[in-house]
């Protein structure tokens, strides 16, 4: 009952802070140690396809072992020290591993800069949240952008690190952090990283499998709770969930679309590269800034449901065992 209770002040925790920027997240902590491995696997290992091909499943290995076994290790000795001790640092990275707020306060910002600021504004707001070439989006595009984001990011950054601290505590949720960002900084398909990064980026599709479809349910179930179209956004999932390069990805943007009732992804640029990506849902109606706040309501409403939904399965199996 201690994980549970854990995840439920986490949740809170992150609704009223947010991240706060006195703190150095575990994410960029893990971000310094993926580039300080990536330098010395590269060293260790020819630069040959093969090579670099097991030199990113080193990396793939060492991550999230090594992340679970850091603080699965610290827990148990906290936990001799005295219990108390251990359930305040997990439920504080527990709270560390999601992240609710800090994606509404970020597309809030887009929204806000797409009512009242330039394109220029706009675009500088929406490149903080994707990684795609922001500089060539019009206002739809940059609209877009943030709601394609924010669904994306529900399972990312909110059911994934939920369902694995459900199962495995704090160091199973840190554990798949760590999956995800290796992925974000080596997991593409350019000349640099086709090879060394390929491993990390299979790891992240297994990771997110689970999840992303779970979210997938989740956000039709919360679109209908938001007033939105929840039956055309259970069509357009089923239609268009691998409408994307990666198997997960499309499951909630194409909830989202079809809660909407709109259509996001097609063609975008990513270093100077346009790829020219299929359509995710029908443009029944023309997007608009408040699709934004729309997509942010069922984001919110989602994760509670995500994070109350999980308390009480773990709370119905411990009772059971």
């Amino acid at each position: 009952m201690k994980l549970v209770i854990s995840i439920i002040m986490a949740i809170i925790l992150d609704l009223i802070l947010g991240d706060p920027q006195f703190l150095t997240h575990p994410v960029i902590i893990m971000g310094r140690l993926i580039n300080r491995l990536e330098k010395i696997l590269r060293r260790i290992f020819p630069d040959t396809d093969k090579g670099q091909l097991f030199a990113g499943l080193c990396l793939a290995i060492i991550m999230p072992v090594g992340t679970y076994a850091f603080f699965y290790i610290i827990l148990l000795l906290l936990n001799q020290m005295h219990w108390i001790l251990a359930f305040i640092f997990e439920t504080f990275w527990c709270y560390q591993a999601v992240a609710i707020r800090d994606m509404i306060k970020e597309s809030r910002g887009v929204y806000t800069a797409v009512t009242t600021g330039s394109i220029r504004d706009a675009r500088q707001a929406v490149s903080r949240i994707v990684g795609r070439d922001t500089s060539v989006l019009d206002r739809k595009g940059v609209i877009k952008a943030a709601v394609e984001t924010v669904a994306e990011n529900f399972s990312d950054g909110v059911m994934a690190p939920l369902l694995y601290m459900t199962i495995g505590g704090a160091p199973l949720a840190l554990a798949y952090k760590a999956v995800n960002t290796m992925d974000s900084m080596v997991g593409y398909k350019n000349d640099k990283y086709l090879y060394f990064g390929r491993c990390a980026a299979r790891l992240d599709d297994i990771a997110g499998f689970i999840p992303s479809r779970l979210s997938a349910i989740v956000l039709i179930v919360a679109s209908l709770f938001c007033g939105k179209n929840a039956k055309n956004a259970f069509k357009i999932w089923i239609r268009d969930r691998y409408n994307h390069a990666s198997p997960n990805s499309a499951q909630t943007e194409a909830v989202m679309a079809g809660a909407l009732e709109v259509q996001l992804a097609g063609p975008a640029v990513y270093f100077g590269k346009k790829y020219d990506k299929p359509f995710i849902g029908d443009d029944i109606k023309e997007i608009v800034d408040t699709n934004i706040l729309d997509a942010n309501r069922i984001f919110v409403v989602g994760s509670l449901m995500a994070g109350g939904l999980l308390c009480v399965i773990r709370t119905a199996v411990i009772i059971l065992l």
